[in-house]
């Protein structure tokens, strides 16, 4: 079909030609006879599909047709953005000055003295915003009462900004004679009670549904680590030079912020959120078109709006909170006709943002691999599961999965952090020290591996003396063994609590020069009992009787040396 088939006037006929359009889209085909035929419509259609046309030529075509009251307006458009109104009143406007009507845009966040100017010189067509068009109507300046044409564009989106309250009070300032048009990508209860409240008899005209996005967009998945997605777009970017790159991001901060990266890298980048004045935002937005910019980094409240002809590539450097969102993205590029690609590097903490959208799809959305950047670069064809690969778990079957969960061993713990090192006993670290103690004074000691505090009595275990000037820090394990005495001098300065221990045939001795510091080790002897230690008086104490026959009964007696 071409657009002489839809009964357009020639002076639009032209101006459809100059745009470039060589036949309608399935949106124009279908609701622009159905408007010239005076009935109301309710049509469901993507973002990018052509819609503005399809409502803008019909409208301006019967408003062309006749004269009305110069100072109001008689067709009323709303959007619920202040970049989809710019947008579709410059597309209207092409149009009607063809037929010789005037159309002007209302909205918020700039000054309103321009347009209460242009709305007093007199308009056909209005393109506004809910909140600008109320602030206008109360003010005085605006009057509804002429309205014979009424379009809400993405009224899904109206409803979700919240203007539910203001679509209420606009619809009481109109005429109930007039013919409208409700368009929307989906059909949510919302807009089919709002559709029952405004349209009479309406034409339901559904070109796509709302789990396809733009047929002539190439989409495209890159998993990517959350620091990596940096370098990656960077890449990306370099694989293009000079092409212009629509990159979302899913806050206003982090639009900024990656916009400032990209810049310290010299690319040319600008930012286009809502936080931005209009008339930055509208010169960001020119420059972008002109291609004095590059890269532009937008918000979502950005994607409703943008019109950009022959735009090649998006990118979706965060996937949206809103699987919806994501068609709309997408929706800048591969608009009429044209061929376009999008884009989307997703983390692993988006997976299930990305499920999302591909239920709404109802389709994989088709992942590549770009070597050295993304996580399933360094996986090979023949590798059926592999865990922890997004791609692989994304595509592998669940019986195989499962099957590597029972087969993976638990894994080891790391060197140095948390490991258990094999237990040796106390005894054996400590019974080597008295050992080498032993040897250097050419005796045979035993360690004992029983805990401190306990009197363990060896027979026959040999001898060892304990020098005077021995410093034992620490606690120290005491080894006792048949016939030994302690030393403890008057002038020994022992710190701490020393452990004395009695054993049989044994005698207490104390060296003038001993100065032993904490707890010493005592060893005991078989033979020296109340033995003088280097030279010094002796106060020994002989032991009772040992009841083992190795050692023979002594009586008890004190004696000085």
């Amino acid at each position: 079909m071409s657009f002489d088939q839809l009964g357009l006037r020639v002076e639009l006929l032209k101006a459809i030609k100059n745009k470039g359009y060589d036949a309608p889209t399935a949106i124009q085909a279908q609701a622009i006879p159905v408007i010239l035929a005076g009935r109301d419509i309710l049509a469901r259609a993507q973002t990018g599909t052509g819609k503005t046309d399809a409502f803008g030529l019909p409208i301006v075509q019967i408003l062309g047709l006749t004269r009305g009251n110069a100072h109001h307006p008689r067709a009323l458009i709303l959007t619920p953005t202040r970049e989809l109104a710019l947008q579709v009143g410059e597309s209207i406007k092409g149009y009607a000055r063809k037929v010789s009507l005037r159309c002007t845009v209302a909205f918020g966040g700039v000054r309103i003295e321009p347009q209460i100017a242009r709305l007093q010189r007199g308009i056909d067509i209005l393109v506004a915003t809910p909140g600008r068009l109320l602030d206008l109507a109360n003010q005085g300046h605006l009057s509804l009462a002429s309205i014979e044409f009424l379009v809400f564009d993405e009224a899904d989106r109206m409803l979700d900004l919240g203007f539910s309250g203001e679509i209420n009070a606009i619809l009481d300032l109109l005429p109930t004679e007039r013919r409208t048009m409700l368009f929307s990508a989906t059909y949510t209860p919302q807009i089919k009670a709002l559709a029952a409240k405004m349209l009479v008899r309406p034409e339901y005209i559904e070109v796509t549904p709302d789990t396809a996005a733009a047929e002539a967009v190439v989409q495209k998945l890159h998993m990517v680590n959350k620091d990596n997605k940096l370098p990656l777009l960077l890449h990306l970017i370099e694989k293009k030079p000079g092409e212009r790159i629509l990159v979302f991001a899913r806050t206003r901060t982090w639009a900024n912020r990656l916009t400032d990266k990209l810049a310290a890298h010299g690319i040319s980048v600008a930012a286009l959120h809502g936080s931005k004045s209009q008339s930055l935002r509208k010169r960001t937005l020119e420059e972008f078109k002109d291609g004095k910019i590059q890269i532009l980094v937008a918000t979502d409240v950005a994607a409703r709006g943008l019109d950009i002809s022959n735009l090649p590539f998006v990118v979706n450097y965060d996937i949206p909170n809103s699987p919806e969102d994501y068609v709309h993205r997408i929706g800048r590029t591969g608009r009429a006709g044209v061929s376009g690609i999008a884009v989307s590097l997703v983390s692993p903490e988006e997976h299930n943002l990305l499920l999302a959208i591909e239920n709404l799809l109802r389709n994989k959305i088709p992942v590549e691999a770009v070597k050295g950047f993304t996580e399933d670069s360094d996986l090979p064809d023949f590798v059926l599961y592999r865990p922890g690969n997004l791609k692989s778990e994304r595509n592998a079957p669940r019986a195989i999965k499962e099957l590597v969960a029972k087969k993976t061993p638990s894994k080891l713990p790391v060197q140095g952090r948390g490991k258990k090192k094999d237990a040796k006993p106390e005894s054996s670290t400590r019974g080597t020290k008295e050992e080498q103690s032993d040897a250097r004074a050419g005796k045979d000691s035993r360690p004992d591996s029983k805990p401190r505090g306990r009197n363990t009595e060896k027979p026959g275990a040999g001898t060892g003396e304990a020098g005077p000037s021995s410093k034992g820090r620490g606690r120290r394990n005491e080894r006792t063994q048949t016939g030994s005495e302690k030393g403890s001098g008057p002038d020994s300065k022992g710190r701490g609590r020393r452990d004395e221990r009695t054993q049989a045939g044994s005698e207490k001795g104390s060296g003038p020069d001993s100065k032993g510091r904490g707890r010493r080790n005592d060893r005991t002897e078989d033979s020296r009992a109340g033995a003088d230690k280097r030279g010094g008086n002796t106060r020994g104490k002989a032991a009772r009787p040992d009841s083992r026959p190795a050692q023979p009964a002594r009586g008890r007696s004190r004696g000085r040396g």
